[in-house]
């Protein structure tokens, strides 16, 4: 299928889509080797692919204050505009379209109407890889699935340009966006992307009302410094807000990268100086762990949702999210 936002440079095409802005000559592909110049047509590759799919709890994307304790129907491709050293998803995420022996695409109404007949979905999730670079599937599904009543949610990167991330906003609820670091160095070296249009991305979901969550996964000497965090946090309830919800989780070693477990004196240390200016912290990778787990209201300190791993009971909120001892809120998107 022919892909949207790329433009004609000399003999080859210049892709559009995220920041990479790749210039492709006939017969090669974009970093994200989903798009390919055919003949001087840049081809989306991974259309309607999807590697895996599953009814996941909302918790797991992590969304913890959108539709808590909801399910929703969850696809992904393969493939990534990013290469990141530490991917715990590496299996699909650095797998592409053209390395995968052939697979059957599916269309839009397919997904959708699964979507519909799942027991207490609410909606889909376009996760698992990064999204993103099936920009054309994921569009026309949401829009899909949005007129039929179903809810969007997006696991990304944020490594979009802001012409096709404006048009996905349009149909999309809610993301996560993973903010691998506060440092262009880390980005560059450890991922090959840079920081800034990240920020952008972020600033961008939160100016257009869409509900935000950011994920950092700690590394241990490489992005876990506290001035670094301290500075993120800063940034992040500067420009989006202290109520912005900061999932900090625990990195174990995958892909290339053979650094142990960051240990979990780190990430509680990193979930305090959080906690200074963000009300809304919470730690993942965790087992069994019971600091920043929970929701606890801002203004009266009530645990409003209490979890264990992904089992979620709602404790101390309104129909409208509000906290029920002292009228709070909203906390949480319901």
């Amino acid at each position: 299928m022919e892909a949207k936002y790329y433009s004609k440079k000399g003999n080859g095409i210049r892709c559009n889509l995220c920041p990479h802005s790749c210039s492709i000559q006939d017969g090669r592909f974009g970093i994200c080797k989903a798009r390919q110049n055919q003949g001087g047509v840049l081809n989306a590759l991974g259309y309607g692919v999807i590697s895996s799919s599953g009814l996941d709890p909302m918790e797991k994307k992590p969304l913890y204050h959108f539709h808590p304790g909801s399910r929703i129907f969850s696809i992904g491709s393969y493939g990534c505009n990013l290469h990141c050293d530490f991917c715990q998803n590496f299996e699909i995420s650095q797998s592409f379209p053209v390395s995968m022996p052939p697979l059957r695409s599916y269309q839009p109404s397919e997904v959708v109407e699964k979507a519909r007949v799942l027991p207490e979905n609410i909606g889909i999730a376009y996760t698992y890889n990064e999204p993103t670079i099936s920009f054309e599937f994921m569009l026309e599904t949401a829009r899909l699935a949005k007129s039929k009543g179903l809810l969007n949610v997006a696991v990304s990167n944020g490594y979009i340009n802001p012409a096709p991330l404006r048009e996905l906003l349009e149909v999309l609820d809610a993301f996560n966006i993973d903010l691998k670091s506060f440092s262009d160095d880390f980005y560059r070296s450890q991922t090959g992307g840079r920081l800034k249009p990240v920020l952008k991305t972020l600033v961008t979901i939160r100016e257009l009302g869409k509900h935000l969550e950011i994920a950092f996964l700690v590394i241990p000497g490489l992005n876990d410094s506290l001035a670094e965090t301290k500075a993120m946090v800063s940034w992040i309830a500067s420009n989006l807000g202290s109520n912005t919800v900061l999932h900090i989780n625990r990195y174990y070693p995958a892909y290339k990268l053979k650094i142990p477990p960051t240990p979990e004196e780190r990430l509680v240390e990193l979930y305090e100086i959080a906690r200074e200016k963000l009300a809304y912290v919470y730690l993942g990778n965790l087992h069994g762990n019971e600091v920043g787990c929970n929701t606890i209201c801002p203004s009266c300190s009530s645990t409003v949702i209490r979890r264990n791993g992904y089992h979620t009971v709602i404790s101390a909120l309104t129909r409208e999210g509000r906290c029920s001892s002292c009228g709070y809120g909203p906390i949480v998107v319901m």
